[in-house]
């Protein structure tokens, strides 16, 4: 199953500062405001960026009392989304995580080209979605009324850490472009529900996907949609970068000692 990934855009944080003019040098006193996904100025308590100052501190008092009755390690419904609220009230979910056939009603993410928006892209989604017959998770996991999700990186800090049963164990496991799970299945688990990437680092072949997982494209850049809709359509892939220049050109890079080439692999 193919999904669209919808990179959210944030606005530039800069629109909620106040201080002296450009012409006028910054003064000792300026005022820096931040504020909250409403537009609410926030207190001082948060910093210029709208984050709480002090994320050590104890929980909100709505929050603590909602979910005190709650075992250690269970599935709190919605409490990722409330904390993320009280810790940076900015937070805001104007869209849905996968792209739809309505995404032509968002039109904030229209005014952006990738990866803030889909600008120029309408063609392109429009055909990719006409082939998809499912834009949301599989229906068992919807109709979770709350989901345990873990992202497992890529670094090798799992390695011998023998996780994998653990990680197993959360409802959605998330793992990023190429990550190996065939022979590390102690580590790193056997389970996976959706795999995010982009044209670059995604698996080659379809045998090493693993069944049942819903690859996700993150798409950073206009050709990255491109590449979908060739896979969708079973036509001819053409690469989004030119491999063969890139490397070109970095060597020149290590020839000139610009950079070092650690690994040997260029």
């Amino acid at each position: 199953a193919w999904k669209l990934h919808l990179l959210q855009w944030e606005e530039d944080s800069s629109k909620y500062s106040h201080s002296s003019s450009p012409q006028e040098k910054p003064v000792a006193d300026s005022v820096v405001l931040s504020f909250d996904s409403a537009g609410q100025t926030l207190g001082s308590e948060y910093d210029r960026l709208g984050f709480l100052l002090n994320l050590d501190s104890k929980l909100p008092a709505e929050l603590a009392t909602k979910y005190a009755n709650f075992s250690e390690g269970a599935c709190k419904p919605g409490y990722a989304s409330a904390l993320m609220t009280a810790i940076f009230p900015r937070f805001s979910k104007p869209a849905p995580m996968f792209l739809d056939d309505s995404f032509r009603k968002w039109a904030r993410i229209r005014e952006f080209v990738p990866p803030f928006g889909i600008k120029g892209q309408d063609n392109l989604i429009k055909a990719i979605l006409s082939v998809t017959k499912e834009y949301r998770l599989t229906p068992a996991l919807d109709s979770l009324r709350c989901r345990r999700c873990i992202i497992v990186g890529n670094g090798g800090v799992l390695a011998n850490k023998s996780l994998g049963s653990r990680i197993d164990d959360y409802d959605i496991v998330v793992r990023l472009n190429s990550a190996p799970v065939k022979g590390f299945e102690k580590d790193v688990g056997s389970k996976t529900t959706l795999r995010i990437t982009y044209p670059e680092g995604a698996m080659q072949r379809p045998e090493q996907y693993e069944r049942d997982s819903l690859f996700v494209l993150a798409g950073f850049k206009w050709q990255d949609f491109k590449w979908l809709k060739y896979i969708v359509y079973k036509e001819r892939v053409s690469w989004t970068h030119n491999i063969q220049r890139e490397k070109e050109f970095l060597r020149k890079l290590v020839k000139a000692r610009v950079i070092t080439d650690l690994s040997s692999g260029i």
